[in-house]
């Protein structure tokens, strides 16, 4: 079976400016792609070229094994969620969700039950009668995805659809929108700048930088082993931690220096990795820094540690401290005994680092 959505070699300019370069990603029936990267990398002008409202300069791509380079939006079987909703003011919401069929002259007896079911999906049986005006931000997104849902398309494109939404809102209607991606088994492209978002809803996430793919893997492979330093930094929240290290041979391994101000540096083990650079960034998320006394890490991989700043947030506590001449972050247990200004023993689980040459930035391990 042909892949959902195939982009080989796509390249997009305006006038002399590249905005996308060499773009190749396939998606298989039934994947959720999220294109996530920060303002102006490219990600809506990439779905806009996947939707046919913007014209490639060179490549191909392709829907269901069909040539769609050339192909107008309206012939492409997509359906498109945009962040504005888009929804017509003095229609109900009824009739917003069904004027594309009325349009293409679909029976009113299939517009109905249509209707009917992406209702009943979204949860928006009684505000059918109501006009958008009458609406919150959250009740318009469901009808603006309600009205996407009835075409049954090849592919379902979202454009940023949560971010005109509250902190709150927006973690309800991702969940919504997880299920009904679970529950439809339907194919569909996200955009989004918002990483937890990328890593909460994709099968497959791909992260732009300056219209070029940095990375293109599962949330656990984006976020487990992050390609380059930008991916490592963008992924994750708090972002993984990047420290300046010597690395030495020992043997049986390597040990890991890591130059502390006004303190003798701190020496780790790694068995795992032996040809590194002397030179390397060292990759690390603030949950594989913990509290040595709750850890069942390898003693060789703990140390003491000054102690700056103590951030509680529930369920974790932050712990913030000065290595490698940068901020550090440790996602330590809310009953930590950590307090500022005082030393603490942490182990670091030197199993799940990532290491990062520091002049291309590219992942060594």
């Amino acid at each position: 079976m042909a892949p959902i959505l195939e982009i080989n070699n796509l390249f997009k300019n305006y006038g002399s400016t590249e905005i996308l370069k060499d773009i190749n990603v396939a998606i298989e029936h039934g994947d959720f792609l999220v294109l996530v990267g920060p303002s102006g990398c490219g990600k809506s002008t990439l779905l806009n070229c996947i939707a046919g409202l913007e014209p490639i300069t060179s490549g191909k791509m392709a829907i269901d094994g069909q040539d769609m380079t050339k192909v107008s939006p309206k012939d492409r079987d997509i359906a498109m969620v945009f962040q504005s909703y888009a929804l017509y003011p003095t229609m109900t919401v009824a009739k917003n969700i069904t004027f594309g069929m009325k349009v293409r002259g679909i029976d009113q007896a299939t517009q109905d039950e249509k209707l009917a079911y992406v209702a009943q999906q979204l949860q928006i049986e009684p505000l059918l009668k109501r006009k958008p005006g009458q609406l919150s931000g959250g009740q318009r997104q469901r009808v603006a995805m309600g009205r996407a849902l009835v075409r049954d398309p090849k592919l379902f494109l979202f454009d940023e659809p949560l971010s005109n939404l509250d902190a709150k809102l927006r973690v309800e209607m991702r969940t919504e929108i997880k299920a009904l991606h679970q529950r439809l088994g339907a194919s569909m492209v996200y955009v989004t700048h918002d990483q937890i978002e990328a890593m909460t809803l994709a099968t497959k996430i791909v992260v732009l930088k300056g219209g070029i793919i940095q990375q293109i893997g599962t949330p656990a492979e984006i976020y487990n082993r992050p390609a380059n330093l930008f991916v490592a930094d963008f992924m994750g929240s708090p972002a993984m931690n990047l420290i300046p290290a010597k690395t030495r041979s020992n043997g049986n391994g390597i040990e890991i220096e890591i130059a502390r101000k006004n303190h003798d540096p701190i020496v780790l083990t790694d068995t795992q990795n032996k040809d590194l650079p002397e030179n390397v960034i060292l990759g690390v998320r603030p949950e594989d820094i913990a509290d040595a006394a709750h850890s069942r890490v390898d003693k060789t991989q703990e140390a003491d540690c000054v102690i700056d700043i103590v951030e509680p947030a529930g369920a974790d506590t932050f712990a913030v401290m000065q290595l490698g001449g940068k901020h550090v972050t440790a996602r330590l247990h809310s009953e930590t005994s950590a307090t500022a200004g005082t030393k603490q023993r942490l182990a670091f689980d030197l199993a799940k680092v990532s290491y990062f040459e520091p002049e291309t930035g590219l992942r060594l391990n």
